[in-house]
């Protein structure tokens, strides 16, 4: 019996619910595409990552149906998105240096070289 009230409190929306949802999401677009229009930085990276992030946990939530899911779903999701921010942490102070203790990235020091290269060309009268 409660199984059967809980299934009818998580029925599925008509049309016109995700229609809010999408215009939900068109809005937090326009916001996204305005904020770096304004010049700050902080509000760049606020509008860039806070709404993107919003945006994927509307989709996420409403689209694929999470928010009826049960709770054990959104903690998988959220100990995937750890594991993934984990690895970046882990491997980001090697991959994004040209050089290693024990290895070089020739490609991005040729672009390092190119850069400087057209930079001072560029300053000279």
């Amino acid at each position: 019996m409660a199984e059967h009230a809980h299934k009818d409190e998580h029925e599925h929306h008509g049309p016109k619910f995700y229609v809010k949802i999408w215009a939900l999401l068109l809005l937090l677009l326009v916001v996204s595409i305005i904020g770096p229009m304004l010049g700050h930085r902080l509000l760049t990276l606020i509008t860039a990552f806070g709404i993107a992030i919003v945006k994927a946990l509307i989709v996420a939530a409403f689209f694929m149906h999470l928010n009826v899911e049960k709770k054990y779903i959104w903690y998988m999701l959220y100990t995937m998105l750890l594991m993934v921010c984990m690895f970046f942490l882990g491997t980001a102070s090697d991959v994004m240096k040209p050089s290693g203790n024990n290895w070089t990235n020739e490609a991005a020091h040729r672009l390092i070289e190119q850069h400087k290269g057209s930079t001072s060309e560029g300053h000279h009268p």
